[in-house]
């Protein structure tokens, strides 16, 4: 018995095989372009996790993850723009304070798309970026080392530290204005499409109804450090299209999708389980597994296309290294120990 897959499933097929996947060598090349941002938002796929009352879906976490899946494995630049956008919409839902009512309607609906500006909290007790509070609304200083989607999103979540150990998140508009300045993009060996800068922030103004978190960091800090150490759809989604690329009767395909299958149903079990906290080391070890399996995918996928693999419109050498890139993204220094003990015991 079969059943109909969820719309925005649907709406995210659509999308990858009519717009992202024809275009992607050349996306990949030249740039994320403005009209691909308009069909994202057009979709719906911003909204997949917003709250219903706001415009969004709702839809459950396994919604998202295909819907992930599907996008990063047509063009993981594009994917890698509107994921930035997902996790405003996720902050706003939990907020009580005014952001929430300017700014989830906008977010769900895709009206507008959102970057964020916050990785760099997980280098506490180092402190990139300062929060000042001031009258009617607060000051950041320092700066951002990665901002991804500069000139496509709209608004971003910028975070900083203050002199208290707080946390605190607000939103701005993502262009230039006083105190807010952005480097040249960055020249990266895969995704460079996604443009990504730097942000210098030297007295950057906020006001207060600008703001969708204020809590002390440790408190932020626990419920986000669960986060990183569970896999990432785009690595399977970036892994099913190698395996895409190679002979679907070889017995070496088949047993290594079986094995990426396997995986995948492990590490959303755990992803869903209702504790975050718990089994971090199966979480751990399931999300090598994943990368082990994307890198041995995208690897086979450069083999078996030979000498034309290396040419830049070549499919599977921008899946390898849209792979590597997967490989650091989300970085954190938990999840590298735990990547290079497995590497090294595979030696």
């Amino acid at each position: 018995m079969t059943t109909s897959p969820h719309p925005l499933v649907a709406q995210a097929r659509g999308l990858a095989a009519e717009v992202l996947a024809p275009q992607a060598e050349r996306v990949d090349q030249e740039g994320v372009p403005a009209s691909t941002v308009q069909a994202i938002k057009r979709s719906g796929l911003l909204g997949v996790s917003a709250p219903v009352a706001y415009g969004g879906a709702g839809a459950p976490g396994s919604v998202a993850r295909e819907t992930a899946e599907i996008l990063a494995g047509a063009c993981c630049s594009t994917w890698f723009v509107q994921a930035q956008h997902h996790t405003p919409v996720l902050t706003l839902a939990k907020s009580e304070l005014p952001a929430r009512e300017n700014l989830l309607g906008k977010l769900a609906t895709g009206e507008l798309l959102s970057g964020v500006a916050y990785a760099h909290l997980r280098r506490y007790p180092q402190v990139p970026v300062r929060a000042v509070p001031r009258r009617g609304g607060w000051r950041f200083h320092g700066t951002v080392p990665w901002y991804t989607g500069w000139g496509l999103n709209d608004v971003m979540l910028l975070a900083g530290v203050t002199d208290a150990d707080e946390v605190v998140f607000a939103f701005t508009q993502a262009r230039p204005q006083t105190g807010l300045r952005a480097s040249a993009p960055m020249r990266l060996a895969a995704l460079s499409a996604a443009r990504t800068v730097s942000l210098q922030l030297d007295g950057l103004w906020v006001p207060d109804d600008a703001l969708a978190l204020h809590a002390p960091y440790e408190s932020w800090a626990a419920s986000d450090r669960p986060k990183p150490t569970n896999a990432s759809p785009a690595v399977f989604g970036v892994a099913e299209s190698a395996l895409g690329l190679l002979d679907q009767d070889d017995p070496a395909t088949k047993a290594l999708r079986l094995r990426l299958d396997k995986v995948r149903r492990q590490a959303y079990a755990l992803a869903d389980h209702p504790a975050p906290h718990e089994h971090m080391e199966e979480r751990l070890a399931l999300k090598t597994k994943a990368f082990d399996l994307m890198r041995t995918a995208t690897t086979a996928a450069v083999v078996a296309g030979g000498g034309r693999a290396i040419d830049l419109d070549s499919r599977a050498q921008r899946l390898a290294r849209e792979a590597m890139f997967l490989l650091v993204q989300g970085q954190t220094p938990e999840v590298r120990r735990a990547h290079l003990a497995s590497l090294s015991a595979a030696y």
